[in-house]
């Protein structure tokens, strides 16, 4: 391709919005040299990679605001240290139907069995789809209605849990709540019925959110709206948190 043509189609690129063209137009070109594609698949190549391009950028967008503490994906998960986990009800959300007709997803189990990480990793998987996605923990989300509240600005905060297609809560009975903090967490979950999904984690089993809760009437309300629609999947296993822990201590001890 002659320098003159070469230019021609980055300015072209440009003005088009395709940066990544502008950039790489004399690598395609080589690589179709090399390849000898034809005039089809040397397009079919320019067009797949820019779309690439783009889906990556703007995956990278998304995650920016959504307060995700780390990027973790279902293939980091070890499926074979939780032996009574299937593997296929995890993948089967990992499809995000749920998230396409707005139901919920619910991780129960003991601290440490890699709750958190199959949540991130759903909402990573929603947000490469082009969902919007929110990450909290119950007791910020609370703490943080709580300050609007007091400030005069909790329609506006509350939009903050409402606009995103996927709500992350993680947490989940940590903590007890006082019945008013219970009552904005109704309001974030009854306003999200049917409009958005959520994916929460607790190690609390549901017969115990009245506790959590502070008014097992208000816990009926806000499970009667959660789980009207949702697949919940319980993790009974050992910590991967106190695995690593013991296998540090025993290395420890081997070196003394």
């Amino acid at each position: 391709m002659s320098e003159l043509v070469s230019t021609r189609i980055r300015t072209t690129a440009a003005k088009l919005g395709l940066p990544h063209l502008a950039e790489a137009v004399n690598e395609y070109t080589q690589r179709a040299d090399e390849a000898k594609m034809g005039y089809l698949d040397f397009l079919d190549l320019v067009l797949s990679e820019e779309l690439a391009v783009r889906d990556d950028r703007r995956f990278r967008q998304g995650l920016r605001p959504s307060r995700l503490p780390h990027h973790k994906t279902l293939d980091e998960y070890d499926f074979s240290f939780q032996p009574d986990l299937d593997p296929r009800k995890v993948k089967d959300l990992a499809t995000l139907s749920f998230v396409e007709t707005k139901a919920n997803a619910a991780l129960l189990g003991p601290p440490g069995v890699g709750k958190t990480h199959i949540a991130i990793a759903l909402a990573v998987a929603a947000c490469r789809a082009g969902y919007s996605i929110c990450f909290t923990s119950l007791d910020d989300m609370v703490r943080n209605l709580k300050a609007a509240e007091a400030a005069g600005r909790l329609l506006n905060k509350l939009g903050t849990y409402l606009r995103p297609s996927v709500l992350v809560v993680d947490e989940v009975g940590y903590q007890p709540l006082e019945r008013a903090e219970a009552n904005l967490v109704f309001q974030v979950i009854s306003k999200r019925y049917e409009k958005g999904s959520i994916i929460l984690t607790s190690n609390k089993t549901f017969s115990e959110w009245g506790q959590v809760f502070g008014d097992e009437v208000l816990a009926t309300a806000i499970l009667d709206r959660l789980l009207h629609h949702c697949e919940v999947i319980s993790i009974n296993g050992p910590s991967y948190r106190l695995k690593n822990r013991l296998t540090a201590i025993e290395q420890e001890a081997e070196v003394a």
